[in-house]
C-alpha cells in the first residue's frame, strides 16, 4: 500500500520516474499518477513475492502494464527475471485497487514446488 500523494510528489524528480519505471508504464500512464501509485504498489507486492524486496534488482525491472480490457499484468526484466527463475516462480498474477489517499496491490507466484 502506498500513498498517493507521495508518488505524485516523488513523479515531479524525472530521476525517480526513471528508476522506478518503464517507457512504456509512463506512456500507459500519461498524466495519471494514480496509475503510477498503483504501479509502484504492484512493484513492492512482487518483490515481497520474491521475499527480497528491492534489494537485488531495481523497480524498473517489474514491468506493470495493462491488456486491453484494463487488467494489469507484470512483465520481468534482468535481475528481477533471473529471481523469479531462481525461485521458480513462472506466473506473477497481481491485482490493483486504490482509494482518493491510497493504491494498494497483491501479488501472487506460481510455479513449480521446491
Amino acid at each position: 500500500m502506498v500513498e498517493i500523494g507521495r508518488i505524485e510528489k516523488a513523479c515531479e524528480r524525472t530521476s525517480f520516474l526513471t528508476r522506478v519505471y518503464t517507457e512504456e508504464e509512463c506512456r500507459q500512464a500519461g498524466d495519471n499518477k494514480t496509475r503510477l501509485a498503483g504501479n509502484f504498489a504492484v512493484k513492492e507486492a512482487v518483490a515481497k513475492v520474491f521475499g527480497t524486496g528491492f534489494r537485488s534488482f531495481w523497480p524498473s525491472e517489474i514491468e506493470v502494464l495493462r491488456d486491453e480490457l484494463g487488467k494489469p499484468f507484470v512483465v520481468l526484466y534482468g535481475k528481477a527475471e533471473e529471481e523469479a527463475k531462481k525461485r521458480r516462480i513462472s506466473r506473477i498474477h497481481v491485482s490493483i485497487t486504490n482509494t482518493a489517499v491510497y493504491a494498494c496491490a497483491f501479488a501472487v507466484g506460481e510455479g513449480e514446488e521446491l
